[in-house]
């Protein structure tokens, strides 16, 4: 009877390690990953044209007010900043004007703080109390209104741009209102150029506009933004292109100067140039750029990639080891393991719900 014991001892010691392997076994976690396609990379072509550079804007200034000019600060094609003063009227009869009604708000302030005590000592009438208080708000408004007309002798300009022509001189009568200068605004500068049917037809398949203005060996370059294409050509049979700056300009841009327009189009995808996948896709594994691949069963496997290395951003070029019908796992990837089964986190559908997308 001993004996039997001790020989059942070792059975149920195994049966006890196969248990706790087994729990081992399933506790396992699994990893939930996210999987993407690669796309095939594009071709693309620059085309050159000449544009000119137009104000968006041109803008007559005039004072707000009547009088005679006092001094003016600008010339004709000057430079000027948002703020900044270009002209004056005579302002000491709208200074007087001010003082005389400031003088008399002020009493009839005093007057009206006397009418309150005498109020609320009951010695005079509330009717009384509130014609006062009316005469000094009606007055107040008298004083704020010349205040604004001495503002208005000094004139501003509205934004940066150019001073195209002044049109009065000083010691001269203004009437309010009437053109001191003509004025144009750079903070809207836009570039006009002309396009052949053969661009025209593949307009959609624009991916960036950008200009070019060249100073003595020095050039610059500014990102542009698509305004308006005219949907008819004109005689010579091209389509007059708008396009305006993304950031303003500096200010060696003018009205009327030629500038270089560059257009970067596409010419569709062709799956001989290769994938694009995700930078954070690809991990190196004994000096190889590998990717996961997700098969049927739900398991990865490594796949040796061949990249482009003059290829920089958030996404790379694959040149060589996908056949673009793959689903790769795009992040975590140095966590995961050859054969290890994944969960693959469904990524919510775009929808184009007000037409966002």
């Amino acid at each position: 009877m001993k004996r039997k014991k001790m020989l059942c001892l070792p059975a149920l010691l195994i049966c006890l390690l196969c248990s706790c392997s087994e729990q081992k076994k399933t506790s396992l976690p699994v990893h939930s990953v996210e999987v993407t396609n690669p796309t095939p990379s594009c071709k693309t072509i620059t085309k050159s044209y000449s544009g000119i550079v137009r104000e968006a804007h041109e803008i007559s200034l005039g004072f707000k007010t009547a009088g005679q000019i006092k001094r003016i600060h600008v010339e004709e094609g000057k430079y000027v900043r948002k703020g900044e003063l270009l002209a004056e009227l005579d302002d000491k009869d709208y200074k007087l004007g001010v003082e005389a009604l400031q003088i008399q708000y002020d009493q009839l302030k005093d007057e009206v703080a006397r009418t309150r005590k005498l109020f609320e000592q009951k010695s005079v009438s509330a009717n009384d109390y509130e014609k006062a208080s009316a005469g000094l708000r009606q007055l107040g408004v008298q004083l704020q209104v010349n205040k604004n007309k001495l503002e208005y002798t000094r004139l501003y300009a509205p934004e940066d741009g150019y001073i195209q022509s002044v049109n009065f001189s000083p010691a001269e009568m203004v009437d309010a209102g009437t053109a001191m200068f003509t004025f144009l605004d750079v903070s809207h500068l836009e570039v006009k150029t002309d396009l052949p049917s053969s661009i025209y037809k593949v307009i959609n398949n624009v991916t960036g506009y950008d200009c070019t203005v060249s100073s003595g060996k020095e050039s610059q370059t500014y990102p542009m933004d698509f305004l308006s294409l005219s949907p008819k050509a004109d005689g010579n049979q091209l389509y007059q292109l708008i396009l305006k700056f993304r950031e303003k300009p500096e200010k060696q841009i003018t009205p009327g100067m030629n500038i270089e327009v560059r257009l970067t189009i596409n010419e569709g995808n062709d799956r001989k140039d290769g994938f694009k996948i995700p930078a954070c896709s690809i991990f190196k594994s004994s000096d190889n750029s590998c990717v996961w691949v997700l098969k049927e069963d739900s398991t990865i496997e490594k796949r040796v990639i061949t990249i482009d290395n003059n290829f920089s951003g958030e996404q790379v070029a694959v040149t060589k080891g996908l056949d673009g019908t793959e689903k790769i796992v795009r992040a975590g990837v140095n966590s995961l393991q050859e054969g290890e089964k994944v969960t693959v986190i469904e990524q919510p559908e775009k929808s184009n719900v007000g037409g966002l997308i």
